[in-house]
């Protein structure tokens, strides 16, 4: 395991979940679906966040439903747990949506 990695108990998690509205934990993942207006939008969006998920190697799973997005977020390299680099990653995918929100 990385050493800049840190494993989040449940309690850290439910924490932490409280600056992250609509966000929530669920079979081991912090997850939260986005809307945009259609299906190009939400590539476009995934395109922008690439390049940040490969910078930090933390890739969450994104489920694209024409014009929605569902981010599921945990490390699978520490046996699938919730991280403090999870939450590195939320918060981008926030500033990202505040900064490309859809009319």
């Amino acid at each position: 395991m990385r050493e800049d990695i840190h494993i989040l108990n449940e309690k850290e998690i439910l924490i932490k979940l409280k600056e992250f509205p609509d966000w929530e934990y669920k079979e081991n993942k912090i997850k939260k679906e986005f809307k945009f207006r259609d299906f190009m939008d939400c590539l476009a969006f995934t395109v922008r966040l690439a390049p940040i998920c490969e910078m930090k190697d933390h890739h969450p799973d994104i489920h694209i439903f024409y014009s929605k997005i569902l981010f599921e977020l945990q490390r699978f390299d520490v046996g699938g747990k919730v991280t403090d680099m999870d939450f590195f990653i939320a918060s981008e995918i926030e500033r990202l949506y505040k900064e490309n929100k859809p009319d």
